[in-house]
């Protein structure tokens, strides 16, 4: 009996076809695609919402002071002239940052072997902009399955495909 579902495509086909579909599912929160490819995608989701959840409030938060470049009321940075040339003006700034424990490291990482880099629509401007679906899993995603083991996502079928009859699902977070 096999692990998995080949899908009619080759190693590396399958494999880039599912972390998009996965990375689109956990960005959107639903996706319309076959059963047979939902059921492939449902498992390495489930998996990384797992990971998040359990992970999720495993880092500490630490204060760090860095040098940012001074900005104008243009946004952009001040220069001053020192010695013939026009160096930028740097000011020390105090923030904090959360530092990942080495297990939440290591499950960021294992996330980051699924999942593409993301862009997603911002209204009122043109471009998109870049997520990073890693912090989206554990800031938004985890919590809401904190008390819940398993069952993240659910497959609902809306009926047969014109062209080829496959039968067409929506697999949403629950």
């Amino acid at each position: 009996m096999a692990k998995y579902r080949k899908l009619s495509r080759t190693a590396s086909q399958r494999k880039a076809l599912l972390r998009s579909q996965v990375t689109a599912l956990l960005l959107n929160g639903k996706i319309v695609t076959t059963e047979a490819k939902a059921k492939e995608v449902r498992k390495i989701a489930e998996g990384i919402i797992a990971l998040g959840v359990k992970e999720k409030d495993n880092f500490e938060t630490v204060k760090v002071t860095a040098k940012v470049a001074r900005k104008d009321k243009d946004g952009k940075r001040v220069k001053e002239v020192v010695d013939g040339k026009k160096v930028t003006v740097y000011d020390e700034v105090e923030k904090e940052i959360k530092k990942d424990l080495p297990s939440r490291l290591h499950a960021r990482r294992q996330m980051l072997k699924v999942l593409y880099p993301a862009k997603a629509p911002v209204e009122g401007k043109k471009k998109a902009q870049e997520v990073d679906m890693v912090a989206k899993v554990f800031d938004e995603i985890a919590p809401k399955y904190v008390n819940k083991n398993g069952g993240y996502t659910r497959i609902v079928k809306i009926g047969q495909r014109k062209g080829d009859a496959a039968m067409e699902v929506v697999l949403e977070l629950v």
